[in-house]
């Protein structure tokens, strides 16, 4: 690991002028690229003491070896010359978007002398014109069948292209009007190209010229009482219309546009492209990346831009391309996408109307296809048990924690202050197992001493199934409770009855004390205790002043995220049920006049009924939309309520066993 300031440039080193810089490491490698307005700025923020920075920028820094940098004269040129060493070098440490699949793309090559219409997947090639992507091939050729009866272009292989010539006879789509027989000289190699250019024309949204021409030539047949040609015509109108309805029409205008969207957690980012052509979507891509480096959502929008439109032909950089967030840079982005594009590009985001609706759409997709990809993750056999092997070696553990209990406590400002508990094994999630506090002897915002009663409350409850069944026979400091009057002992397990190999704790070092604490006092020592912290994902364990940093690209890592995110989940549901009970039975029901527009201002005024029944009418009366009548009438309510009225400080709601705890 290399000391940073053993390469640090010396002050006055570094210009102050837009230019791109590079780290390498010890074997000279590239590992990071960047571009800054200012180098000398955006360089000294890497050279900070460690403990101040992102995890993952740390990581790069300690890894480097040695910086340089290249000047440049405007931001564009940065944004080019970034672009460029990153398809160069391909840094460890750059975000780098992955395709989650190999999008088809309908091809039109107009550098051939006969143009063909084909699928093409892979690098782009010059000279070819190209649609798409789409989500399948065989929805290529539905939309290319279709409109091969007002476009017979050319679809063959250069093979049978040839041997069509030699023989002299056209294949079967020839035969049949799907093709116009240039292999034969039915149409010259003029008259075949303007087919193709006609076919590229209505692929890319310009309809209506065509949709009004073919209408106008079947009103013509018709009066001149052609009707086997008015009979096609109206066919090839069909045709082309249930072609443009493979497409949903969007937008109102006939926009060109680019819709991209992120869903993101501290991982991984999935993005969802939507490619809009004369108002309908005509293509849909997605990426997944992990976040090598520490990036926000402005910056994973610049990588995105850059990617996709990195290598595009000009003709594939729409007018418009909408994004969730503006990049720090995005008057350069916009000159850098006008000028491949050869006109001016709008980079926004939308703000209301129908492209932010369709927006939201694109931000939904997004949102499902990170889900798919953790589900897909998460379900591979192969990949959970290399996640609980990763787990074990990290924390020291004899074997693969099987059984992982993960707890997390959730209260609104120290009211309603409950807990959770999910269970994984062999790293799924068990759903019968899971359990839910309420932590009903004190009031306020204290996660150690409430993490230290649910452990306590968890472990005493396993304490007790094991001496009800006669699994232990040794004496444990502290009272076990006995099975509660009127619950059947019928000698099956309990709820609580089969040990955790792992407990993990939402919190980082005093949630870990206080749970370890919990379980020594009851003799439990065969139980591993580990606590997640949301803000490095770093993993604490007892009694050690440092974290345990797992790599960014852990698959234990990630199985520790999602156990703890499900638990939080599941606090945070069963809080939010419990406030909305406590809520719904308030004293400020019976105000006479009072809505629940005013009832809700009060609320979040004073944060709880409690510290409202606490306030004076000056206070209440302070209150937007509050006059002095209805804050006396309020006062009186609440003052004929007994503070400890089950309708105002407890939500009954469901009954539960002496435990606090329900099943899921």
């Amino acid at each position: 690991m290399a000391d940073p300031s053993s390469y640090r440039p010396k002050p006055g080193q570094i210009p102050d002028s837009p230019g791109v810089y590079k780290f390498r490491d010890e074997h000279r490698r590239v590992i990071y690229v960047g571009k800054a307005k200012s180098l000398r700025q955006r360089l000294a923020n890497y050279f900070q003491p460690l403990a101040s920075l992102h995890p993952r920028t740390a990581t790069m820094v300690t890894t480097a070896a040695s910086v340089e940098w290249t000047v440049v004269s405007t931001e564009v040129e940065a944004l080019q010359l970034e672009y460029s060493w990153i398809k160069e070098f391909d840094p460890r440490f750059n975000v780098k978007y992955r395709d989650d699949k190999s999008y088809p793309y309908l091809a039109v090559t107009l550098n051939e002398e006969f143009p063909r219409v084909q699928v093409m997947r892979g690098h782009k090639k010059k000279g070819v014109r190209y649609f798409g992507p789409y989500a399948h091939a065989w929805a290529i050729r539905e939309t290319v069948d279709l409109m091969l009866r007002v476009f017979p272009v050319r679809t063959c292989s250069a093979g049978v292209f040839r041997n069509a010539a030699s023989a002299g006879r056209p294949c079967l789509l020839g035969y049949i009007g799907k093709c116009s027989a240039p292999c034969v000289g039915r149409v010259s190699p003029g008259e075949h190209r303007e087919l193709a250019e006609e076919f590229c024309d209505f692929m890319a949204g310009r309809t209506g010229t065509y949709l009004r021409r073919l209408e106008k030539m079947m009103t013509a047949a018709a009066e001149d009482m052609e009707y086997e040609r008015a009979a096609r015509l109206r066919d090839d109108l069909q045709a082309l219309r249930r072609a443009m309805e493979k497409n949903a029409v969007v937008l109102a205008d006939a926009t060109d546009a680019d819709l991209i969207a992120l869903a993101e957690d501290e991982l991984e980012a999935a993005v969802q492209i939507f490619h809009v052509r004369g108002g309908r979507v005509r293509g849909q891509r997605g990426w997944v990346t992990d976040k090598v480096e520490a990036v926000d959502t402005a910056g994973l929008v610049e990588h995105a831009l850059q990617q996709l439109y990195g290598e595009e032909s000009g003709d594939a950089v729409p007018k418009e391309v909408l994004v969730p967030a503006l990049p720090d840079d995005a008057e350069a982005l916009s000159a850098w996408l006008a000028g491949r594009r050869g006109s001016g590009v709008s980079l926004r985001v939308p703000q209301r109307g129908d492209k932010k609706a369709l927006m939201e759409t694109v931000a939904r997709n997004a949102q499902q296809a990170l889900v798919l990809h953790k589900t897909k993750r998460a379900s591979d056999l192969t990949t959970r048990s290399r996640a609980l092997e990763e787990i074990a070696d990290a924390l020291g553990l004899d074997s693969a924690p099987l059984r992982i209990e993960c707890f997390d406590v959730s209260h609104l400002q120290g009211e309603d202050v409950v807990a959770s508990m999910v269970v994984f094994e062999d790293g799924l999630p068990r759903k019968s197992e899971y359990r839910r506090f309420q932590i009903k002897g004190f009031e306020g915002q204290d996660d150690v001493r409430s993490m230290y009663e649910v452990i306590g409350r968890r472990f005493k409850r396993y304490l007790a199934e094991k001496e009800r069944t006669g699994e232990w026979d040794l004496p444990v400091d502290g009272e076990v409770p006995a099975v509660p009057e009127g619950r059947e002992d019928d000698g099956r397990p309990k709820r609580f009855a089969y040990p955790p190999q792992l407990v993990v704790v939402d919190g980082g070092q005093p949630q870990v004390a206080a749970a370890r604490r919990a379980m020594d006092e009851l003799g439990i020592d065969d139980v591993a205790v580990c606590g997640l912290a949301k803000r490095l994902e770093e993993v604490w364990l007892p009694g050690e002043d440092d974290p345990v940093v797992l790599p960014r690209s852990s698959e234990g890592l990630y199985l520790l995220q999602r156990v703890r995110d499900t638990a939080h989940d599941f606090a945070i549901r069963y809080q939010r049920s419990k406030r909305t009970k406590r809520i719904r039975t308030s004293p400020l029901d019976d105000v006479p006049g009072l809505g629940a527009t005013r009832k809700q201002a009060l609320i979040k005024h004073f944060g709880s009924v409690k510290r409202l029944r606490q306030a004076t009418i000056e206070q209440i009366c302070a209150v937007p939309g509050m006059g002095r009548k209805t804050a006396e009438a309020v006062a009186v309510a609440l003052a004929r309520t007994a503070p400890a009225a089950p309708a105002v400080n407890t939500a009954t709601g469901e009954i539960m066993e002496d435990d606090g705890g329900t099943t899921a």
